[in-house]
């Protein structure tokens, strides 16, 4: 009886393995988790044909209380991806969660984690976090590759190292796919290159784990310097708002990605360089780099936030005043506009992190009437390195210059009173660099 009772559970075994595997085969990328709060955590999946897809997830600290997601179908128009709200969650609480496609659970090699932001206001101090950052990942295709050398780094391992930093958060600040000339006049076209990057094996583990917000630049936005006369703009920013999952997008309802979140005291603004940004080349329209609307919009978020860092992430370099053709410096009158706002408002806390470039660098722009203002700039991730020679930013910090593949992560710690945040710049095996701390209580506008 116990050989017979034994080959029964070893058969149903394997079949549940069998099971399991099978429908792995529908899964083409993800579980990748998104944006936290405290009541809600919003997830994404992407199958390779129309299924049914649900995430099960349970309080670690009470494994039993298991917890469903809607079961959502995976549809081609879409991508077959989906968005997937964990809304029976509690604040400052960890959890795990596992996948199911058409009922059946996909297991996964790596940890499938999320958690929710803690309820401090009035109670505590704001907890510790770290967040990671970095843009310009360049993942090979060898059909569409460019001919020739290849483009950047042909293996992964920096995903590898950001996953092992273990940060609550990652922050990606644009170029973050590369579409390539086959790709952005078509729909076709644009959903397949966000689909094979999102699908990089090395980037799973990461995506599983670690809560990802993201920004674009001109690569994911369109054709290489592209500006607001992009034909397709409305395709890219739909297959942005597919592929990725902020809280919101939007925000200046005059198109775009806009967007911002809090993460405890620390509140982040996205922002869009390329979708009001006018033509290099147009003479007849004042240059405008982010737009009169988003401006505005910033300005007044600034302006009522009661955050310790407000951190401003846009795609190009804020700060630098190399005349190179993709920096704000080079919109002159918005530029200064922005940053003469910011003096006369007296907003503290301000720190800008910036991409684009291919290597990465830290500018500091010295006031004697207002705190220094800093400008991180972290590239890249994957693509071709920068060797820059004379640029002319006098800006720049000695020792900061990093022109091979990196990431930074940001680690916010101490009481309300006394809150620091240190900047660490990494190469892609996860050696550090560089670092670099900053008191709250340096980016606080003088008395007077």
């Amino acid at each position: 009886m116990k050989i017979v009772q034994s080959a029964a559970v070893a058969i149903i075994s394997c079949l549940v393995g069998y099971s399991s595997q099978a429908q792995s085969e529908f899964l083409q990328s993800g579980p990748m988790v998104g944006y936290a709060d405290m009541k809600e955590v919003m997830l994404w999946v992407q199958t390779k044909s129309s299924a049914k897809v649900k995430l099960v997830y349970w309080d670690q600290a009470h494994p039993s209380q298991k917890l469903n997601t809607e079961e959502l179908t995976t549809t081609k128009d879409k991508a077959y991806a989906v968005h997937l709200l964990a809304d029976q969650v509690q604040p400052g609480k960890k959890y795990q969660y596992e996948l199911f496609i058409n009922g059946k659970k996909v297991s996964r090699p790596y940890a499938l984690e999320f958690q929710t932001q803690e309820l401090w206001v009035w109670r505590k101090d704001p907890p510790a976090f770290s967040f990671a950052m970095g843009s310009c990942a360049y993942i090979h295709d060898k059909p569409f590759d460019r001919p020739g050398k290849p483009y950047g780094d042909t293996a992964y391992q920096i995903f590898k190292s950001i996953h092992q930093k273990k940060p609550d958060l990652m922050v990606w600040l644009g170029d973050n796919v590369y579409l390539r000339e086959a790709d952005w006049n078509t729909k076709t076209g644009i959903f397949y290159r966000y689909t094979h990057t999102r699908s990089t094996p090395d980037l799973q583990p990461l995506l599983g784990s670690v809560h990802h917000y993201a920004m674009w630049d001109d690569h994911e936005y369109g054709p290489n310097d592209s500006d607001r006369g992009f034909w397709n703009k409305k395709i890219t920013e739909e297959a942005f708002n597919l592929f990725w999952c902020n809280p919101n997008t939007n925000l200046t309802g005059h198109g775009g990605i806009t967007s911002t979140f809090y993460w405890n005291d620390v509140q982040f603004f996205l922002l869009d360089d390329r979708y009001f940004r006018t033509a290099d080349h147009n003479p007849f329209s004042e240059k405008k780099f982010l737009g009169d609307a988003q401006l505005e919009w910033l300005i007044e978020a600034l302006s009522s936030s009661q955050a310790t860092f407000k951190i401003i992430a846009i795609g190009g370099q804020v700060l630098s005043n190399a005349p190179i053709p993709e920096n704000y410096i080079n919109y002159v009158d918005e530029h200064q506009k922005l940053l003469s706002m910011i003096k006369e408002a007296k907003i503290p806390g301000v720190l800008f992190l910036s991409g684009d470039r291919h290597h990465t660098e830290l500018s500091a722009l010295q006031q004697d009437d207002f705190y220094t203002l800093y400008d991180f700039t972290i590239s890249p991730f994957t693509s071709g390195t920068h060797q820059p020679k004379q640029e002319g930013n006098t800006l720049q910090v000695p020792g900061t210059l990093v022109n091979e593949h990196n990431f930074a992560v940001a680690e916010v710690t101490g009481s309300l009173k006394d809150r620091k945040i240190k900047f660490s710049i990494y190469d892609k095996w996860g050696v550090l660099k560089w670092d670099k701390t900053i008191a709250a209580s340096d980016l606080k506008p003088p008395k007077n």
